[in-house]
């Protein structure tokens, strides 16, 4: 699904290299939105906020974007191809497919995370699995090799002595994996939220484990660019990481912010949730994804390279430098998060 050959990645690599459209000047660039893709997660929190946030400062609490504009997906392979091919010029990536675009020379750069935690494996209530040893000859389901969550079981499997040989792997929409755990299609998943959640609110699911207890420095979701952005217009850029970390603060304040969260994100425009799904994430516990944190630590993105190695989703070890940009985190100044 993620696959794509060297020779069409040389294509699109080139396609990259060529100025975009409309963005010869920084005041041009200004006057349309940013489009930033992202997908209904809640590891994606912080994009909606941000978005609403810039347009109460804008005046414009009701329009649908002002200098932020929010896209958006149904899954990775669509945000991905929108990046590299230009239809859209940031979005919430995960960090392991980052990695590997920019090892093929897709020019790319993380400028800020997104969240911390927030990724849950999950079986039936009723189910006897209590230990992972317990899901040896299962089926367990998972976003993409991909995903950090992918590498949050390994680890909990390597605990007991297993490795994904001793289960069954099945790639899956996380939309899609409550019903199918339901459906008994599945043993369990792996995946973010709200699709944790949503089963276990509804009462016959469960979760097995927690990277809230298991891998408190978890990241998955990073916000990326495409490097032509970053040249063209940094001020914009670097607005755009200022809302994103100003969110995440904001987020951590307090429940009743959460409270506010859900909502916004609900929208139709955004997430087109049930807020009280939303809720029940921000809620039980209350650090099952955090926000607050979301510095940049060059240790934490080395360890989920080399473990992308291990899992053969890398092919080979990835500079940080030739994928991160840290410079916009480094120079935030605070924004006003009145919501």
């Amino acid at each position: 699904m993620y696959e794509h050959s060297p020779r069409r990645r040389q294509l699109l690599g080139g396609a990259l290299a060529l100025p975009l459209a409309g963005m010869g000047t920084s005041a041009h660039a200004a006057a349309a939105p940013l489009r930033v893709g992202g997908l209904p997660v809640t590891c994606n929190l912080t994009l909606p906020i941000a978005c609403k946030a810039r347009a109460v400062n804008d005046g414009k609490p009701d329009a649908p974007f002002t200098a932020f504009e929010y896209n958006k997906f149904s899954g990775w392979p669509e945000i991905k191809e929108s990046l590299m091919t230009g239809r859209i010029q940031a979005a919430y990536m995960l960090a392991p497919l980052v990695m590997d675009l920019t090892d093929w020379r897709i020019p790319l750069k993380v400028v800020s995370l997104g969240h911390r935690s927030g990724a849950v494996i999950m079986v039936r209530t009723d189910s006897p699995f209590r230990r992972f040893s317990d899901l040896r000859g299962r089926s367990i389901a998972i976003p993409s090799r991909f995903a950090v969550d992918y590498l949050f079981l390994r680890k909990m499997l390597a605990r007991e002595g297993m490795s994904p040989r001793d289960i069954e792997i099945i790639e899956m929409a996380p939309p899609d994996m409550p019903a199918a755990l339901y459906a008994r299609a599945v043993d369990g998943y792996c995946t973010g939220e709200p699709f944790g959640a949503a089963a276990q609110r509804a009462g016959y699911a469960r979760p097995l484990s927690m990277t809230r207890d298991e891998w408190r420095n978890y990241i998955c979701c990073v916000l990326t660019v495409r490097q032509e952005l970053i040249d063209s217009n940094r001020p914009l850029v670097q607005d755009l990481v200022n809302y994103v970390q100003a969110a995440g603060n904001w987020l951590d304040a307090g429940p009743g912010n959460r409270d506010k969260a859900a909502v916004i994100a609900a929208n139709r425009k955004f997430f087109n949730q049930d807020p009280n799904i939303i809720r029940f994430v921000m809620n039980n516990p209350s650090d099952r994804v955090t926000y607050g944190d979301l510095r940049m630590l060059r240790a934490e993105f080395d360890e989920l390279m080399q473990l992308s190695v291990q899992a053969g989703t890398l092919k080979r070890p990835v500079r940080y430098e030739q994928y991160v940009d840290e410079s916009f985190v480094k120079n935030i100044r605070p924004v006003k998060v009145a919501l």
